[in-house]
Parts: structure tokens; sequence; C-alpha cells
């Protein structure tokens, strides 16, 4: 497997991993949003694994993303990586677990901001998009918000097993609701700008992992009367991805959009 590295900061380019500084992963880069290949090739059916938790734990400390075969969602609060599985449960990931697509960072708060009376999912992406408004829109953003949620429904998924099918179809007949009410947790999302709209999607997705670690998963909606929300603004990405002939066979130019809204959200 070869690795590739790309670095935005005004414009995107692509370089060696090796080029990556040994040292910057020990002094943990908090500037940098890692990114495990794209949702694009996640959407098209691309679940092997690329890279080990191990690895990504050396990346980042805070994230979201998925496990090979989209054997459930994934959360990664405070340095450790949970998984939580299509029955509904959730356990901390194997160190050998293998990741197709995530993203993390190494967490530092910028932004401080109380949020109140949040209805719905929509609300949030609105409190959210005013605060991303106010401090640049053209950056990322990890948030981490903790408090009490009044309502907090989330889904993950069954293993897939290859000749995988597409995310939208494997999520059609394998996708597992929960609802929770009065749930205590944390909320880890990530914001990216208008034009990674080729590599990931624009815009909020937000994961659930419960405060006794219990329950958790890609939120599709909820709601809370007052939460605290951090946000680290992060002006650099690094991505990783596989040489392997699947994966360079896709066509990545591909537009999906449909049908990654169709996965993030269950509209049709």
């Amino acid at each position: 497997m070869k690795k590739l590295a790309a670095i935005l900061l005004a414009s995107a380019m692509i370089v060696p991993l090796a080029a990556c500084s040994s040292q910057q992963t020990a002094d943990k880069n908090t500037e940098t949003v890692y990114q495990v290949a794209l949702l694009q090739s996640l959407t098209q059916g691309y679940y092997d694994g690329i890279i080990k938790v191990s690895e990504l734990k050396q990346h980042g400390d805070i994230g979201i993303g998925t496990f090979e075969g989209v054997n459930g969602e994934m959360i990664v609060l405070d340095g450790k990586v949970y998984q939580a599985l299509g029955d509904g449960s959730v356990k901390e990931a194997d160190e050998n677990e293998t990741v197709p697509f995530s993203n993390v960072t190494f967490f530092d708060s910028d932004i401080t901001e109380t949020l109140s009376d949040i209805g719905n999912v929509d609300a949030l992406k609105a409190a959210l998009d005013k605060i991303v408004d106010q401090n640049g829109r053209n950056m990322f953003y990890f948030v981490k918000i903790s408090g009490d949620f009044e309502r907090m429904n989330v889904r993950s998924e069954l293993k897939q097993e290859k000749p995988y099918k597409s995310l939208d179809k494997a999520l059609a007949t394998d996708q597992r609701e929960f609802n929770y009410d009065n749930a205590k947790g944390t909320v880890v999302g990530l914001y990216c700008p208008d034009y990674m709209g080729g590599l990931n999607t624009p815009g909020w997705h937000f994961h659930f992992i419960s405060d006794d670690r219990t329950k958790g998963g890609h939120i599709l909606d909820l709601s809370f009367k007052s939460a605290q929300a951090q946000l680290d603004k992060t002006p650099e990405f690094d991505m990783t991805l596989s040489d392997t002939d699947t994966f360079q066979g896709m066509e990545l130019s591909k537009d999906v959009s449909d049908a990654i809204k169709k996965v993030e959200t269950n509209e049709e």
C-alpha cells in the first residue's frame, strides 16, 4: 500500500506521506485535519481498511469515521477510538482494526459558544454556521458539544461483506436507528468548506457518544436546551490514499453528491 498526503492551505497539492515530519506527529499538530481516503470512495463502496486504528491515533485525538466493511460508526474522543456497532452496542476499537475513511485532529479549543434551544439537527447546523461565518468559512472546524440531550436519534449499520454494495444501497437494508431520551454525552462534528466537495461533504457531519460509552452513532437528529460548543479552527489538511488496484480503478471524479446526501441525512 502506498500512502499519499495532500496538504491544503490556500490551494491543494499532493506530497509523499514520508515528507510529513515525525516530529510534527510527536508534537501533536493541532492545526491539521487528517483524512483517510475520500467520502466519495466510501460512498461508492470502497470499504477496505487503509490504515490501522493504532496509526490513526498518531494523527488525532478527536474525530469521526468508520471501520473496514463499514462495521459501525467511529467516534474518536479524548484519544480513544470507539466503535458504535449495528446492534446498538459500543466498544473501544481494537488497535488492529482497519479504517477505510476517517477525519481526525488533535483538538485545541479556539472558540467557545453557548448554544440554546436547539430543536433539531438543522437548527444546530444553522447555529454553528453563524460561528463559522464570523470566523472564516474557508477553514476546517472540529466541534465538541457536551451536555444533556433531550432527544438523540443516531444510526449505525451492519458490517458489509464482499462484493461490496454502494453505501446508499448498503444502508437501505442494513442501517439500524436508535432513539435515546435524556442522553448525556458528547457530539463530535466536522465542518468542511464548500471547496471540499470532491473529497468529502461540505458543511457539518456529526457523531455522538454517551458519557457511559454505551450509546453512539451517526447523528440523524437531536435536541437540547443548552450546551457549550468548543470549536477548533484548523487551517491544514492531510489525506492518505491507497494504491490498491481496486482503489486506483475507481472513478472518483464521478458526482455522487445525491448519494452522499441520502446517506448523511436519510433523505431521498
